[in-house]
């Protein structure tokens, strides 16, 4: 009875101890919108900006790398992206097949770097930038065929709502805040749904409540993305 009584005055202190060092403790800073985590360094120093980038009205050759890009497609590269929940990273055989025959660039740093892992049959350790918890499921598919597809939105509009202007970047650094928060915020906003004239769009219950919204008089529907928990988190 007296080792049982000893034992719970020892955990009461213990307990009292504990409470007292987490009270004084600090507290984690709150998480702000312009904390988006640290810049990620990569094995290559990719230049979105010379890839993605706009062409320089000026230069009809596009000759100059610091005054114009090629406005190469993002799903050229991140093949991935309209058709499974992943964007995907190229392989090093592709940026092989274009930078075999430019002879211009062979002789960069970078360009050397690329050939090295491709003359030891290596991949490049990309290092992912866009990295979500893993309780979190996003589907990339689901928003390219919505707001590319169906809404003919720009490619890099519809991209950069969530990774920011990527082609102004040189190595691609993480831009939106990403936490649940904001993604709730845009499937709030009315997308479309069905294309112009009121004809469904694959049949999919792609909207708030999952319940189909009544077409406006001009034939579009528009509605709210999903808020059930168990479309982003399975």
């Amino acid at each position: 009875m007296h080792r049982f009584i000893r034992l719970s005055v020892l955990l009461m202190g213990l307990f009292a101890v504990a409470s007292s060092y987490a009270a004084d403790a600090p507290l984690p800073a709150p998480m702000t919108e312009d904390d988006l985590g640290p810049a990620i360094e990569q094995p290559i120093e990719f230049p979105h900006n010379r890839h993605a980038g706009l062409r320089n009205p000026d230069d009809p050759t596009n000759s100059d790398p610091l005054k114009g890009g090629m406005e190469i497609n993002c799903m050229y590269c991140h093949t991935f992206a309209r058709r499974s929940a992943v964007a995907g990273i190229p392989p090093l055989q592709k940026c092989i097949g274009c930078h075999q025959s430019i002879d211009t660039v062979r002789d960069k740093p970078r360009i050397k770097k690329l050939f090295e892992y491709w003359d030891a049959k290596k991949p490049v350790p990309w290092k992912k930038v866009h990295d979500l918890p893993d309780f979190v499921r996003f589907n990339h598919e689901r928003h390219i065929k919505r707001f590319i597809f169906q809404q003919n939105r720009p490619v890099q509009e519809a991209c950069g709502y969530c990774h920011g202007d990527v082609k102004t970047m040189t190595v691609a650094r993480r831009s939106k805040l990403l936490s649940m928060g904001w993604c709730v915020t845009c499937h709030e906003k009315e997308h479309l749904v069905t294309a112009e004239g009121g004809i469904p769009v694959g049949n999919q219950a792609y909207w708030y409540s999952m319940h189909k919204p009544p077409v406006d008089p001009s034939g579009i529907v528009k509605a709210k993305g999903p808020n059930d928990c168990s479309v982003c988190h399975k």
